[in-house]
């Protein structure tokens, strides 16, 4: 398989991680793609850099004002006396909309980022940009005759929302590999999110819009982060209507589980008849990940992968979570290897 990488993720390097009002060492690390990539390469896969679209891409699903904010904050905010290493907002306007736009950098924080888990430093804009064209660059591969290609994005991207960063994520990079499919003579495009938590920012940027089906398996947000999107009621709106679709599965949930509820969301993919699949790949299912939400097993990733193989439709695989754990590695190899076992490559 095409694997697309970038080692410019190690520019962004989070600290902080704010944990039940406890501040713990962030599991969003450098490392965490490093042991990837090497694990792609060792199972003998092709690995490759991405190419230079330039800024359309991203602008093409983020506000101008929020790419602003991310590309600019940090100067911003080291001007302020006594302010953290780390931009990490202390204020949120609850509600939101609608809310007046304020100047300060302190004020704008709060306003772009959903939570503390999403801190922004020296070199997070210049890894996040990477990792948007690394999911570009394979969307490319896949729109060019590809059966499927992996981005090996970092940061992760599916709890970033048009305007707003949130859980390790600042630009949506299924988001934009989609919105690129589409831009590209893929009139439907389908996402497929099986990350233990919730692509709400998936879901709020594709919420009303019908060209684009979101599908998500994850853990319940009921008591999960992100607890306040990721219900099954939650179906769209306007010419979304129809086109979001959640699974929530009880904590714990194993292999057999995840297959199930699978099956549900590809009744539906295959209803939407799209042109392309963008896959949101999270790891973090896995039984032994920290984060601890779905009990999937190593060889459990060969068979969600071959069962995804199984809509034969051109599919762009993208990196969402998956923490440091002895296996994790080993469960990247077995998606990868389920993945095309089951497409006869």
């Amino acid at each position: 398989m095409r694997v697309v990488q970038s080692d410019a993720h190690a520019s962004h390097h989070p600290k902080h991680f704010l944990v039940n009002g406890a501040v713990q060492d962030s599991p969003e690390v450098p490392e965490r793609a490093r042991r990837l990539a090497q694990a792609a390469r060792d199972d003998g896969h092709q690995l490759m850099a991405p190419a230079d679209h330039g800024r359309g891409p991203i602008a093409a699903v983020h506000s101008p004002e929020y790419l602003q904010f991310l590309e600019h904050i940090v100067p911003r905010w080291q001007r302020i006396e006594g302010a953290s290493a780390e931009v990490i907002p202390n204020v949120h306007p609850q509600g939101r909309w609608p809310a007046s736009y304020p100047a300060s950098a302190v004020g704008q924080a709060g306003y772009h980022q959903a939570d503390t888990a999403c801190p922004i430093s020296e070199g997070t804009w210049e890894a996040a940009v990477a990792s948007a064209e690394i999911a570009v660059t394979a969307a490319q591969l896949v729109a060019e005759g590809a059966r499927h290609a992996y981005a090996l994005c970092r940061p992760p991207g599916h709890h970033a929302y048009t305007d707003m960063a949130g859980g390790f994520c600042f630009l949506n990079n299924c988001a934009i590999a989609a919105q690129w499919l589409r831009d590209h003579d893929h009139a439907r495009v389908a996402i497929l999110d099986v990350d233990v938590h919730h692509g709400n920012g998936t879901q709020g940027i594709f919420w009303t819009r019908g060209d684009v089906l979101t599908v998500s398996v994850h853990a319940d947000p009921v008591r999960f982060y992100p607890f306040f999107w990721g219900h099954a009621h939650e179906r769209g709106e306007g010419d979304g209507l129809g086109c979001n679709l959640n699974l929530p599965l009880a904590r714990g949930t194993d292999t057999q589980g995840v297959l199930a509820a699978l099956e549900a969301g590809f009744k539906r993919i295959r209803a939407f008849q799209p042109d392309a699949l963008v896959l949101a790949l999270g790891l973090d299912a896995h039984e032994g990940d920290p984060l601890k939400g779905l009990a999937v097993t190593t060889d459990g990733f060969a068979e969600i992968a071959a069962a995804i193989a199984g809509l034969d439709l051109p599919t762009v695989l993208v990196q969402e979570g998956g923490y440091l754990q002895d296996a994790l590695g080993a469960n990247l190899q077995s998606f990868l290897a389920g993945f095309e076992r089951a497409r006869g490559s």
